[in-house]
């Protein structure tokens, strides 16, 4: 098991439904941010942190694509506070080298 995957053995079920998901959006682009940004805080999130997940991934993956690589702005009737928080870990300095596999 790498690093950046959570322990399955310790994820109740509905969080390792949500890893899943996060993890195999459909595009590759989509994959990478929304599952980087969950990797790393899913274990230690709460049911109201995990709805609000769930809506943010209910949203069309092109439109998350643009979204969060900054190609569009974020429409008010969707803007919230978890799609606000996944948007700036995907642009964390840190997080873009991750990607870039510059570690």
């Amino acid at each position: 098991m790498s690093l950046d995957t959570p322990d399955f053995s310790t994820l109740d079920p509905r969080r390792r439904r949500i890893y899943f998901r996060a993890t195999h959006r459909g595009t590759h682009e989509t994959d990478i941010l929304i599952g980087g940004f969950v990797t790393s805080r899913l274990a230690a999130m709460s049911d109201d942190e995990m709805d609000a997940l769930e809506e943010v991934m209910d949203l069309p993956d092109a439109d998350l694509a643009d979204w969060l690589s900054g190609r569009k702005p974020v429409p008010a009737d969707v803007d919230c506070p978890m799609l606000r928080a996944i948007i700036a870990d995907a642009n964390d300095p840190a997080r873009q080298a991750a990607i870039r596999g510059e570690r």
